[in-house]
């Protein structure tokens, strides 16, 4: 007769399952099973002990459990002196769980007892099993250890079918999964049959080790323990069927080693290699360094070579689809292509990239690998201070690896791939070498053909590679290293070129990155112009793209409350950036005295530098003010001898040297100004201070003077000459050296701007100066309008913006 059902505390068990008549005692950790016990105890001392299906699950639920375990008796509990919980149990019937009570302080579990389905046997039957299960363990317990001989002998004596059963599952050692099995089965007989299959079972695989070591006894001498090992590894294998035969392994390798076509001298370094593996066990630590090291060497894309699209004008679609501008480096790479046409055999070039962030460097190297047909990879030398990065890691030591031109190799798949090596001006250098040293022999064309890895300690050729490193700067370059390399220098990119670039690339790109459309938003020329002016101050594009970004996401927002379209003008600009952040820069309301509009050069473009000259009664004092480094402080002194020599031309008092004191000063004081290429400016502004002649203020000039007077060349002209049309500049004053820098001007600049090509300094002076002289009685009334309209209010922002 079934009894009812019963709610109980349990426990899950880890690599352990109980049977019913079973009395074993186990530890008890868990805060959840103790808190089962403490429950079990309080009530009836009832608890339901059931296996878990992955005895490495440290909380399991109910689903790592299995359904069916034993209703158990609580015989003892107690606390073990290192605070764990020792608990005595006694199997009393199989149950099933039905139900899910509790789970949170510990599991409650409603169950089902399960009683026997099996019928009576008859006694033949009954002797059989009893037969066959006594026979089979019998032969276990002779190839198990440490049987203890009064077990053997209580389980051979036992007449019980049941009985024998229990004492047998209880003594030998089977998985969690066959006890579980066991304990699931119904039926006496069918429990026996199980057990009889799974002892068998055990029993192969245990004669199966024992013929092995057998095997293994009669190859090899008992004294030589590390061969025995071996052996015996070898025998399993050969058991198992895996077949991973040192020779065998060894012959693949060769043939894979002889199929690449290498030197002579590479092919017999790798084969003598391979041929190590015959001679060590196929687990040593020594055959997995060679393993990977044959590995990492056939992996290398040894004979595979892209070939390269030497159509110049696909080429230079693919460059202009990609990048505005950049007009050298195009010519460049196509330069390239077109030498490659007519003489397939040139090796790889080595260009470096120079310029300021974000024009541009680091992805142009995609582009020209994409333009070029050529795989492509990249390597980060930002902060690399370990020569071993370069040139890899000797194989001996643990964890070694190739450097990571032989790892981009790998990556591009193919030996003549453009790499880029980013930020070579970052190196650094330590105790652990010079990176930027080992970069000598990579970077060498007369060299590169047969570079040596520390690892692969063969040599690669690197000749066919195109190398396009990139830097910010070159004073922290090597000169060899600077030497190898021939350098393109990225200027900052004008004010036209950011429309540009924003117009073709940034707005569409940002556009699709927010799911919008042009058709929804919306943004006129004026306003780009309006981002770049007001809104951003820098070389490259990357804060111009972020402002675009912003536009765009406050658009999505206007899109998706209900507006049917975006259109964002010069007009609404502050509704979506805010106020403006950089104020423009304009020329004086008149022509004045003593103020001269220069022409500076910025990391993040040109600007204008206006300088103002006041002279002042005194002793022959010069003041310089403004931050002036001491070249421009030079230039400033040169001016003033060279307008001594002028004096007589220009009315100027000849003794003002010594009865006038001159304040030289540049606007924007906290900005550091440094550089030769003020001087003409600076002496503009002296002969138009000490002479009451007038500047005009449509007029910016740039340009290193001497003593003699004569302008000297300078460089940023591109940047300047865009400043000075940016503020509406018309003429501009620049050095007849720099005559031939006019063709690479904005088409916008050449077309708005007349260029006067000086020689001297009177070439300046007779375009700067509103001629012809003043009387003497006006000079001190300019002066005093000097003083007057000195640095006007609203231009202080501009170059503290810089």
């Amino acid at each position: 007769m079934m009894t009812k059902n019963k709610t109980l505390p349990a426990i899950s068990l880890r690599g352990l399952v109980v049977f019913p008549s079973m009395v074993l005692h186990f530890d008890v950790g868990r805060e959840r099973s103790v808190n089962a016990l403490k429950a079990a105890t309080e009530g009836d001392g009832l608890i339901f002990l059931v296996a878990q299906k992955d005895p490495a699950a440290a909380d399991p639920d109910t689903d790592d459990i299995y359904e069916i375990g034993v209703v158990s008796e609580v015989r003892q509990l107690l606390t073990t002196p290192d605070g764990s919980t020792r608990v005595l149990v006694e199997g009393l019937y199989r149950a099933k769980r039905v139900k899910t009570v509790s789970r949170s302080d510990y599991f409650k579990f409603e169950v089902k007892e399960l009683g026997s389905r099996s019928t009576a046997l008859a006694e033949t039957t009954q002797a059989a099993a009893k037969r066959a299960l006594k026979d089979t363990f019998i032969d276990y317990a002779q190839v198990t250890p440490k049987m203890p001989r009064e077990l053997y002998d209580s389980i051979v004596g036992e007449e019980d079918c049941a009985k024998l059963f229990e004492k047998v599952v209880f003594n030998v050692v089977l998985k969690v999964d066959d006890k579980q099995k066991l304990l699931e089965t119904n039926g006496t007989l069918n429990r026996i049959k199980a057990l009889i299959g799974m002892l068998k079972s055990e029993l192969e695989i245990i004669e199966t080790e024992m013929d092995i070591q057998e095997q293994v006894r009669e190859q090899v001498d008992k004294n030589q323990r590390e061969y025995y090992l071996r052996e015996q590894m070898r025998v399993i294998s050969r058991q198992l069927g895996d077949g991973d035969n040192p020779q065998e392994e060894a012959d693949r390798y060769i043939e894979k080693i002889t199929a690449l076509g290498l030197p002579q001298e590479s092919e017999e370094k790798l084969i003598k290699e391979a041929e190590k593996l015959t001679k060590m066990s196929y687990t040593s630590q020594e055959a997995g360094v060679i393993r990977g090291y044959l590995d990492t060497v056939l992996e290398l894309p040894w004979n595979i070579r892209t070939k390269d699209k030497l159509d110049i004008n696909k080429v230079q679609k693919q460059l202009d689809k990609d990048h505005y501008g950049l007009k050298k480096v195009k010519e460049r790479i196509t330069e390239t292509i077109a030498v490659r046409a007519l003489a397939p055999d040139v090796k790889g070039q080595i260009i470096c990239l120079y310029g300021p962030p974000g024009v541009g460097k680091t992805s142009i190297g995609k582009s020209i690998a994409k333009a070029l047909g050529r795989n492509y990879a990249r390597i980060s030398l930002g902060g690399v201070h370990d020569e071993a990065e370069i040139r890899g890691h000797r194989k001996t030591y643990v964890g070694s690896m190739p450097g990571r031109v032989i790892a981009a190799l790998k990556q591009a798949k193919s030996m003549n791939p453009v790499i880029l090596l980013d930020e070579i001006d970052k190196m650094g250098s330590d105790y652990k070498g010079d990176p930027s040293s080992a970069m000598l022999e990579v970077l060498d064309a007369e060299q590169n053909n047969a570079f040596v890895d520390h690892y692969l300690e063969i040599p690669v050729d690197l000749s066919d590679v195109l190398f396009i490193t990139t830097a910010n700067s070159l004073d922290t370059i090597s000169a060899p290293l600077r030497d190898r390399m021939e350098v393109i220098e990225l200027n900052s990119y004008t004010r036209e070129e950011k429309f540009n670039i924003a117009k073709k690339h940034l707005l569409p790109k940002q556009l699709a990155k927010h799911g919008e459309k042009p058709a929804n938003v919306k943004v006129s020329d004026a306003a780009l112009y309006s981002i770049i002016d007001f809104y951003t101050r820098e070389a490259g594009v990357r804060k111009l793209e972020r402002r675009i970004a912003d536009i765009c996401r406050k658009s999505a927002k206007m899109l998706v409350s209900g507006d049917a379209k975006v259109n964002v003008t010069d007009k609404n600009i502050n509704d979506f950036l805010g106020v403006k952040k950089y104020l423009p820069e304009h020329l004086a309301a008149q022509d004045e005295v003593g103020l001269v509009n220069g022409l500076a050069w910025t990391s993040v473009g040109g600007t204008m530098l206006p300088l103002e000259v006041l002279v002042l009664d005194g002793t022959g004092k010069t003041e310089f003010t403004g931050s002036l480094g001491d070249v421009m402080k030079e230039s400033a002194k040169i001016a003033v001898s060279l307008t001594r020599a002028l004096a007589s031309k220009y009315n100027i008092d000849p003794e003002f040297y010594k009865n006038k004191d001159i304040h030289v000063h540049a606007p924007e004081g906290a900005v550091p100004k440094d550089g030769p290429s003020a001087g003409v400016t600076l002496t503009t502004a002296l002969v138009s201070a000490l002479s009451g002649i007038p500047v005009r203020r449509d007029v910016a000039m740039t340009g290193e003077i001497t003593l003699r007077g004569k302008v000297l060349a300078i460089g940023g002209l591109k940047e300047k000459t865009m400043a000075a049309y940016r503020a509406g500049v018309k003429t501009v004053c620049i050095p007849k050296e720099n005559e031939p820098d006019i063709d690479e001007l904005d088409d916008v600049v050449k077309q708005n701007i007349r260029f006067v090509v000086a020689e001297d300094i009177s070439t300046v002076l007779e375009a700067a100066l509103v001629m012809p002289n003043v009387s003497p009685k006006k000079k001190g009334s300019m002066k005093k309008k000097t003083i007057s309209t000195e640095a006007p209010e609203k231009k202080i922002p501009v170059l503290s913006a810089n």
